[in-house]
C-alpha cells in the first residue's frame, strides 16, 4: 500500500507518518519502481500499536522503546502511566475545586476572582506565615469550603488557631464541613475538627459537639465536654467527671464542673457523681485525690456532706486534703 492508502485505512495522515518515519518508528517495507513508499501488512498493524500506545498516553520516545527493547517491560511502564494519570486527576480535582470555590463567592469582576484565586494558593502555601495571612483575610474574601479543608489539615498551632478565628466568622455552613472531620480515620483531624467547632458560635455547632460527647475517640469527647461546658450545658457533666478520673485535662474539667453547678439543683447532681466515684472501688487512689480535689468547686451541702465524710477516709492524702478544703469552706 502506498502512503495515501495507509493514510485513509489507519486515520493517520500522511504528515504524521513521514514524521513517524523520521523517528524511525515505522519504516516502509519497500518502494514502488518510482521510489513511493510501499508499506506492508505488517508495517500498518505497527501504525495500529502506535495509535493504541499514544491513547493511552505514552509519548513516542515511550513508544519506540515499547515496540523496539526486547527488555522492556510493560508492566512497569503501565506503572507509570498509571501513577501520572492520578497526578493528573488529582490536579484537575484541585482545580475544580477551586473553581468552584470561587464560583461560590458570586465574583462581580475578574479582580474578584483573581483575589479569591490568589487567597487558595496562600492557603496552600508551604510557608507557615503565608498561610497565616491568607486565614486573617476577610472570612468574605475566603470560601468557607477553603477554611474549613485547610483547619482539618494544618499542623501548625499558629496557623491553626488563626483558620478557627476565621472560621467562627464566616457565616454558616462551616461547622457542617467540620463535622465530617469528626469521622476521620486519623486522630489529628479528628482533634482539629473538634477544637474548632468548639469555638464556633451558634446552635448548629453546640448540637455537633453534643453529638461529639459519645465519640470513641476520648480525646475528642473531652473537647467537646469542655466546650459545652463553657456554654453552660449540663450534658457535658458526666465526660468531664470521667476526664477527672482519667486525668485528661482534669483541672479544666474541675473548673468546667464549677461552672455549671451554678443553682442548687446542679450543683447536688454534679457533688453526687463526684462522691460516686469517689466511693467506687475500681477508683484508683489518684483518681480519688483528683475527685476530691474537684469537690472544692461545688457549692452546696451535698458536697460539704461529702467533704466531711472524706476527712476519716483511710486515704491519707484524701483525708488531708478533704480536710483542707473544709477549712477553706468554713465548714472545718
Amino acid at each position: 500500500m502506498l502512503i495515501g492508502e495507509v493514510a485513509r485505512r489507519s486515520g493517520v495522515s500522511a504528515r504524521m507518518l513521514r514524521h513517524y518515519e523520521s523517528l524511525g518508528l515505522v519504516r516502509p517495507s519497500g518502494r514502488t519502481g518510482s521510489g513511493y513508499r510501499e508499506y506492508s501488512g505488517e508495517d500498518v498493524r505497527r501504525i495500529f500499536h502506535i495509535e493504541s500506545l499514544r491513547a493511552v498516553g505514552l509519548s513516542l520516545r515511550e513508544i519506540g522503546r515499547a515496540l523496539d527493547d526486547p527488555g522492556f517491560t510493560p508492566a512497569d511502564l503501565v506503572d507509570d502511566l498509571i501513577r501520572r494519570t492520578r497526578e493528573r486527576i488529582a490536579a484537575e480535582t484541585e482545580l475544580l475545586i477551586r473553581l468552584d470555590r470561587v464560583h461560590a463567592t458570586d465574583p462581580a469582576a475578574w479582580e474578584d476572582v483573581l483575589q479569591v484565586l490568589a487567597l487558595l494558593r496562600a492557603l496552600g502555601s508551604t510557608s507557615a506565615g503565608t498561610r497565616q495571612r491568607a486565614a486573617l483575610a476577610s472570612a468574605d474574601e475566603v470560601p468557607v469550603e477553603a477554611l474549613a479543608q485547610a483547619a482539618l489539615g494544618e499542623g501548625d498551632p499558629y496557623v491553626a488557631g488563626a483558620l478557627r478565628w476565621a472560621l467562627s466568622r464566616s457565616g454558616g455552613g462551616g461547622a457542617a464541613l467540620l463535622a465530617e472531620g469528626l469521622g476521620s480515620p486519623v486522630a489529628a483531624v479528628r482533634e482539629r475538627a473538634v477544637r474548632a467547632l468548639a469555638e464556633m458560635p451558634g446552635r448548629e455547632a453546640a448540637t455537633l459537639l453534643r453529638d461529639a460527647l459519645v465519640s470513641p475517640d476520648a480525646v475528642v469527647r473531652g473537647r467537646a465536654a469542655l466546650a459545652l461546658g463553657a456554654r453552660g450545658e449540663a450534658a457535658a457533666i458526666p465526660v468531664l467527671v470521667d476526664m477527672i478520673v482519667a486525668g485528661s485535662n482534669d483541672t479544666d474539667a474541675a473548673d468546667a464542673l464549677s461552672v455549671l453547678a451554678g443553682d442548687d439543683t446542679a450543683a447536688d447532681r454534679i457533688a453526687s457523681l463526684l462522691v460516686g466515684r469517689i466511693g467506687d472501688e475500681t477508683t484508683g487512689q489518684p483518681a480519688r485525690g483528683r475527685l476530691t480535689q474537684a469537690l472544692a468547686g461545688i457549692p452546696g451541702a451535698t458536697a460539704s456532706r461529702a467533704l466531711a465524710d472524706l476527712v476519716g477516709d483511710a486515704d491519707r492524702a484524701v483525708a488531708l486534703t478533704a480536710a483542707y478544703l473544709l477549712r477553706l469552706r468554713g465548714d472545718g
